[in-house]
């Protein structure tokens, strides 16, 4: 890592944001000492052969002074390799690998239907919608190697021969570094990284009446053969731990870490109708129980086709995403880039939480295609399909289903049962009907944390969590499994007791921060509602099925 830095990220030298603040995935610079904080970030990565294009979307409050962001970057880039783009295509990315609620309803046993010759179930695919500048530079061991500008933002590329040298013109340009981020900036400085800053004229930006600007997102590409996402840059604007989504896009190819330990997310689980007005909170008490079962681990959240979905939660991406996210100069030397068609282009969604005592970066490596999460049935063991599993193709999604059995007659010999659709026209007809379709989890850093006890909505057992459906006691603090899967354990800081007032809304969407006992990744609720009797008599049969939980989906 020190060596090559392939991966760009947003480098933060910020004062430190308030506690319930949600953290940039890197942090600010700023022009003073004023408190500003980011509470919205996506990242999206193309990738292809030694090509990476990076986008990332930011939301920052804070006062209408200039402001910067310093990225962290493998080689000196140009005015052709940067650009902004428009906001909406982020909010698609986010929408497709998002976890997905669905609603069936078991159709008329007795209906006649042809069969569709496959092992589907019969579900209905349900879809809606200078110069001075220079000399004190190189004074310091920093050069400016280009100076442009694109957009509301005014963009230097800097070099630097140590990183205290670089740490002191920031200083002296007016930027305010807080404590300890020298350290972190240093083996970037090492392994020869170039650092973009990115000054934001607030003339040209547009401010609600919050203080929130809506900084047009940014793009850049370049070649380097590593890929990997510098994330320890971020650590010296938190407070605790921090979240972070990063979206993959590559032909034919799923990625995964090949520095921590990779799990997929618990998936095809049926809940109780209650999680229909909960599903993000159910989600976050979800993914806290994995984390709490596999510390230090990434988690994949959904590897799928871009272009297809089933159930689709909104429109697939298309041609026209691909080409604002990088496809426009995916292939190609870089004097000389070429258009990619985007054509079988695979959405991988990796989902990490880690604190401050992170000590490497996010690496990333090709993974064998998975799939699970469909209604599909398992070869042979008569339900369906759970977990992962490698396949000859990408169709991994974390999927949720309420389901109606059929409570109507059953006026024939052989009644088809477990037939799943949309609602019957008595049911969809009733005044007050509202149909949940399929219901995307977005913002989940915003989703409230110890509203859900999992143990109370699922309708069946998650043995890799521990969890037994229809308990009803909390579950007692789980000790930490370490890494594997030819990775080490991601730090985390530890669970502080449960938030008392964790109904309230979290700051944050891709990354966030939170102190002791506040913010997005504060407190990791099991939210499992083990009874304590139950568990004890049960021991032993937990115990037996817990030990086949947090795989690689290869071993």
């Amino acid at each position: 890592m020190m060596r090559s830095v392939t991966t760009l990220v947003t480098l933060a030298l910020a004062v430190v944001a308030p506690r319930s603040a949600a953290a940039f995935c890197g942090f600010y610079v700023a022009g003073g000492d004023q408190k500003m904080f980011n509470d919205a970030t996506q990242v999206v990565l193309m990738r292809m052969g030694t090509r990476t294009v990076l986008a990332m979307q930011n939301n920052y409050q804070g006062p209408p002074e200039a402001f910067a962001m310093v990225v962290p970057v493998p080689v000196v880039l140009h005015e052709g390799d940067v650009k902004t783009l428009a906001r909406d295509v982020f909010a698609r990315v986010e929408q497709m690998g998002a976890p997905r609620l669905v609603e069936y309803w078991e159709q008329d046993p007795c209906a006649i239907r042809a069969s569709d010759g496959d092992d589907k179930l019969g579900a209905v695919a349900m879809s809606p919608p200078a110069g001075a500048m220079r000399e004190k530079a190189n004074e310091l061991g920093v050069t400016i190697e280009a100076k442009f500008t694109v957009g509301e933002y005014q963009v230097l590329i800097l070099s630097a021969k140590d990183s205290t040298g670089l740490g002191t013109w920031l200083t002296q340009q007016k930027y305010h570094i807080p404590d300890g981020a020298e350290p972190l900036l240093r083996p970037y400085v090492e392994g020869g990284s170039k650092f973009f800053v990115a000054k934001v004229d607030p003339a040209k930006v547009v401010f609600d009446g919050d203080g929130r600007a809506a900084l047009s997102p940014l793009r850049f590409h370049y070649d380097a053969e590593d890929f990997s996402l510098p994330i320890r840059l971020g650590l010296a604007s938190s407070s605790g731990t921090q979240d972070l989504i990063v979206n993959i896009l590559a032909p034919h190819q799923r990625y995964e870490v090949t520095n921590y330990k990779n799990v997929t997310i618990p998936t095809n689980i049926d809940v109780g109708e209650a999680v229909k007005d909960k599903f993000p909170a159910f989600y976050a008490a979800l993914f806290d129980r994995t984390i709490e079962k596999n510390p230090g681990a990434v988690v994949t959240e959904y590897a799928w086709q871009a272009t297809t979905c089933d159930p689709c939660p909104g429109p697939a991406l298309n041609q026209g995403d691909f080409a604002t996210l990088g496809a426009d100069v995916l292939t190609g030397p870089r004097d000389k880039p070429a258009a990619y068609s985007g054509g079988e282009l695979v959405l991988t969604r990796l989902h990490a939480r880690y604190g401050k005592t992170l000590t490497d970066d996010l690496r990333f490596r090709e993974a064998q295609p998975i799939a699970g999460g469909r209604e599909l049935m398992q070869n042979g063991q008569g339900g369906l399909e759970e977990g992962a599993r490698v396949a000859p193709q990408n169709n991994f999604q974390g999927r949720y289903a309420i389901r109606h059995p059929w409570t109507g007659p059953i006026r024939c010999e052989h009644p088809a049962r477990k037939i799943w659709g949309g609602p019957p026209p008595e049911i969809a007809q009733q005044p007050g009907f509202q149909y949940t379709g399929v219901k995307p989890a977005v913002g989940l850093a915003f989703a409230p944390r110890g509203e859900v006890q999992l143990a109370q909505v699922v309708r069946r057992d998650i043995p890799e969590l521990g969890i037994t459906a229809g308990a009803t006691a909390a579950a007692p603090p789980l000790a930490g499994s370490a890494g594997s899967g030819g990775g080490s354990a991601m730090p985390a800081a530890a669970a502080p007791p449960a938030d008392r007032s964790a109904g309230r809304p979290r700051s944050g969407c891709g990354c966030a921060t939170s102190g002791s006992s506040d913010g997005l990744g504060g407190a990791l609720l099991l939210g499992a509602g083990l009874a304590v009797g139950r568990r004890r008599m049960r021991r032993g049969r937990q115990a037996a099925r817990g030990r086949a939980v947090g795989h690689d989906p290869r071993e």
